[in-house]
């Protein structure tokens, strides 16, 4: 094989075994961000630059990206594709992979069904967790998509977020009654009375006791699907 071709061969091979499935099945991974970086719309550092990620979220906790494919471009540096907590909601860009730390794995995923109004959340395709919410309402939808649980945060000063809380990747492109704007939340609620229910301005609200047993269950890099 010629050296241009054996190039091209590594440039379209994925680097990691666990690449095969990232994203897809009952498997998740993700990393911590170790340094701010350009996403760009291809495996290159000619393609176009779509956001910058940021190694800390708006509440001041180290920020994580759930990787979704890995390539090798053809001068052999690589890159890795991610989720982004930016808008439009479900977007995805190449950043390259020295950016990130070492690599993580999950085999739970959440769904949040906007129709029904619960919370499901599997382990290895098995449910392991169901309970009633309430989600956004008609003026200040819940979006949907496939995001990321990026971040868990505890010890709030006003009970209206209840005694836990998950920061997602998600966005609203409306309101959010999530601190620092903008991002959706899976938190408790001082008012269970209205769970289930289109409550909210977009976050999505468990009664107290349902997050906890949810927090015990569901670790961060966790994928959740809201339809």
């Amino acid at each position: 094989m010629s050296r241009a071709a054996v190039t091209v061969a590594a440039a379209a091979a994925l680097l990691l075994p666990c690449a095969a499935n990232a994203g897809h099945g009952t498997v998740a991974y993700w990393a911590y961000l170790l340094r701010a970086a350009p996403v760009r719309a291809a495996p290159s550092p000619r393609a176009a630059v779509i956001a910058v990620v940021r190694t800390a979220t708006p509440e001041g906790e180290s920020n994580l990206l759930r990787i979704l494919d890995e390539r090798r471009d053809t001068t052999l540096r690589d890159w890795v594709r991610v989720d982004l907590a930016i808008l439009p909601n479900s977007e995805t860009g190449w950043i390259p992979r020295d950016a990130l730390g070492d690599i993580h794995s999950v085999q739970t995923q959440l769904v949040i069904d906007r129709a029904r109004l619960t919370a499901s959340l599997s382990r290895d395709g098995k449910v392991v967790f169901r309970a009633a919410i309430g989600i956004g309402t008609p003026d200040d939808p819940t979006p949907v998509g496939t995001f990321t649980v990026r971040e868990r945060l505890a010890g709030f000063d006003d009970p209206f977020y209840g005694p836990i809380a998950f920061g997602t990747s998600a966005r609203s492109a409306v309101l959010t009654d999530w601190p620092g704007g903008g991002f959706i939340g899976i938190h408790g609620t001082d008012q269970p009375d209205l769970i289930p229910g289109r409550i909210s301005h977009g976050c999505i609200r468990l009664r107290n006791p349902d997050i906890e047993r949810l927090a015990a269950l569901m670790p961060i890099g966790t994928p959740v699907t809201i339809r």
